[in-house]
C-alpha cells in the first residue's frame, strides 16, 4: 500500500499518549502509532452487520436447555446473547440477524425487532440443525460487504474495530479472533505465521502440534465466504471451511488478551458468572 509524507504539529501530551501506544510489535512506531489511530477512527461505524449464530441446542448445558435455548441463559441478570448484542453496539453495529433453530421462538419473544436494545434485528430459521456454516447460506443476499459473524454462546469484550483493520489491512476472505487458553484440546486451534493462519485444526488430538491460541467464536467475514461454503446442508466452518481458506492463505488471525468466556460447559459458565465485567 503506498503512502505519502506528512508532516503534522501535536500537543506534548497528546503526543505522550501516541507513544504509549509503540509496543515494537502491533505499533513499530510513532508514525505507524499515529497511522493506526486515524485507520481506527476513519472505521468506527465502517461495518454496520452481524450475523449472530444462535441455532445450536446447547446439548452440554441441559437440563437448563430443555426449557430455554443456550443464548437465553442468564449472565449477571441479562440472556447471554444480549451481551453480544451490547458488544456489537458499542461499535455502531446495529443491524443484526439471528440464525434461530432450537427453541428460537423465545429468542424472536424476548428480542423481538432489537428497538427495545437500540438494534435492528431479523432472523433466518434453520428448519434443522445446518452447523456454523450452513446458516450463512441463508444470508447470502443480506451481506455484500464485510460482516462480522459470533457464536451465541460466548462472552467477549474485544476491540471490533482494530479487528477489523487487521482484516482489511491483510486482505483476507476470514479474520478468526483467537485467545490463549491453557488447555486448547476442546477448542479449534490456529497455527500463525504473522497473522497469516498457516493450520487450522478442530480439537486437536495428543500427538498434534499445539498453539494455546484458540478461536474465540468472532469472525470478520468478506462476501467472498460464501463461495467457500460446501453444499452439504449441514456443515461447520471449524472443519469445512477454515482448513480449505487456510490452505489457499485466506485465513488470518485477530489475538486478544481481553474478557472471553466460552459458556458450553457448567464449569465454563460458573467462570464466566464469577468474572464477566460488563461491556462499558
Amino acid at each position: 500500500m503506498n503512502r505519502e509524507r506528512l508532516t503534522i504539529t501535536l500537543r506534548d501530551d497528546l503526543l505522550a499518549r501516541v507513544d504509549q501506544l509503540v509496543d515494537g510489535i502491533r505499533v513499530r512506531n510513532r508514525s505507524h502509532a499515529i497511522e493506526v489511530l486515524l485507520a481506527k477512527a476513519l472505521s468506527t461505524g465502517k461495518i454496520k452487520k452481524a450475523f449472530i449464530l444462535a441455532g445450536g441446542e446447547g446439548t452440554r448445558m441441559r437440563p437448563f436447555t430443555y426449557e430455554m435455548p443456550k443464548p437465553l441463559i442468564p449472565v449477571h441478570g441479562k440472556p447471554l446473547v444480549q451481551h453480544l448484542i451490547e458488544l456489537l453496539r458499542k461499535y455502531e453495529i446495529r443491524d443484526i440477524t439471528f440464525s434461530i433453530g432450537y427453541l428460537g421462538d423465545k429468542i424472536k419473544e424476548y428480542f423481538g425487532n432489537g428497538s427495545r436494545f437500540g438494534v435492528n434485528i431479523h432472523y433466518v430459521e434453520e428448519k434443522r440443525p445446518l452447523g456454523t456454516a450452513g446458516p450463512l447460506r441463508l444470508v447470502r443476499d443480506r451481506f455484500t460487504e464485510n460482516f462480522f459473524v459470533l457464536n451465541g454462546d460466548v462472552l467477549a469484550n474485544i476491540d471490533l474495530v482494530d479487528m477489523l483493520q487487521v482484516h482489511e489491512e491483510s486482505k483476507a476472505c476470514a479474520t478468526i479472533a483467537l485467545t490463549p487458553v491453557s488447555d486448547a484440546s476442546r477448542y479449534g486451534v490456529a497455527r500463525l505465521r504473522g497473522q497469516r493462519i498457516l493450520e487450522f485444526v478442530e480439537k486437536p488430538s495428543s500427538n498434534q502440534p499445539r498453539s494455546q491460541l484458540i478461536n474465540a467464536g468472532i469472525y470478520v467475514f468478506s462476501p467472498k465466504i460464501f463461495d467457500y461454503l460446501p453444499q452439504k446442508s449441514k456443515a461447520m466452518l471449524e472443519t469445512d471451511v477454515f482448513p480449505k481458506l487456510a490452505t489457499d492463505g485466506k485465513l488470518y488471525g485477530y489475538p486478544f488478551e481481553g474478557q472471553w468466556f466460552d459458556t458450553s460447559t457448567y464449569e465454563a459458565y460458573e467462570q464466566a458468572i464469577k468474572h464477566w465485567k460488563p461491556i462499558i
